[in-house]
């Protein structure tokens, strides 16, 4: 861990306004769909988890681009309502803030479509500047809703700084083997694993077989499963099942989210990764059992 750094937690990553519709089921092709409610949530996966980290108790910081429009000033504005310090968060006067627009069904269940804008101009030359700035962390979480340069470049200064880079691999893409190499925990769902590993994951069983993979290039990984628990594998190669917290699941948006954000308060507080993991399980298992519009 770092020595007397700033933050228990940095996340480097996106910053998106949604705009979440509530509707009986997605519409198909052509069809025009009827809903029945709509709200603005701040949210982009890098925001997301630094809340959720600052809501476990570690003191959280948040480097990201927004723009110079009435999106942005929302972003910031609940970053700092949720003590988060948003002073390394940019703003880009030529290109508007991220959004995505979501459909979440009655079953709980979504999908979602993101605009990335200022996201894809956070400048990689600014960001080892903004780190001495913020004055470190102990953990750094990464997404991929940024561009793969930022990541790399934001691992590098953590890692020679002594931080523990904690990569969520999502949405899922092509990574870099140097940014791998980097990477002290790879969080991923079971799409995602599928498409890092080319195995296909329908249980706990086949993540097992997995996982094995995943570690080959970081030191250790976890893939959650939703409704089916999660499975880890810590630096010492041990594999553990942990199983699923049954609750009535009315939203899973935002559901991963809370379970890295936690995760990284839960390690950056000292807990070993398989102990971090069951309380993250604990926390994302309440967050999916009601509607956060916040």
């Amino acid at each position: 861990m770092v020595e007397r750094a700033s933050f228990d937690v940095i996340v480097c990553g996106s910053l998106h306004l949604d705009i979440v519709v509530n509707a009986p089921a997605l519409p198909r092709i052509d069809e025009t769909a009827v809903g029945t409610s709509w709200q603005k949530i701040c949210g982009g996966k890098g925001g997301n988890q630094a809340v959720q980290a600052a809501r476990a108790g570690a003191s959280t910081a948040m480097i990201g681009r927004v723009g110079d429009d009435d999106f942005g000033r929302m972003l910031r504005a609940h970053l700092d309502n949720q003590s988060v310090n948003s002073s390394a968060v940019k703003t880009d006067v030529t290109t508007g803030s991220g959004m995505s627009v979501a459909i979440l069904q009655d079953d709980g269940n979504y999908g979602a479509v993101i605009v990335s804008g200022a996201n894809l101009a956070i400048d990689t030359q600014e960001l080892e500047q903004q780190w001495r700035e913020l004055g470190g962390c102990n953990i750094l979480a990464l997404q991929n809703e940024v561009p793969a340069g930022v990541n790399l470049t934001m691992a590098k200064i953590a890692t020679d700084a002594g931080a523990l880079v904690v990569l969520n691999a999502a949405p899922a893409r092509e990574l870099a083997q140097d940014l791998l190499e980097q990477v002290g925990v790879l969080v991923v769902n079971r799409i995602e694993a599928e498409a890092m590993c080319g195995v296909p994951i329908s249980s706990r069983a086949s993540a097992r077989m997995a996982i094995r993979s995943l570690t080959s290039t970081t030191r250790s990984a976890v893939v959650t499963l939703g409704g089916d628990g999660l499975v880890v594998c810590t630096s010492s190669g041990e594999i553990t099942d942990i199983e699923p917290i049954l609750v009535q699941v009315t939203s899973t948006h935002g559901a991963g989210d809370c379970f890295v954000g936690t995760l990284c308060a839960q390690l950056a507080a000292g807990q070993p990764l398989l102990s971090a993991c069951e309380v993250a399980n604990y926390r994302a298992a309440q967050f999916v059992s009601r509607r956060h519009f916040s």
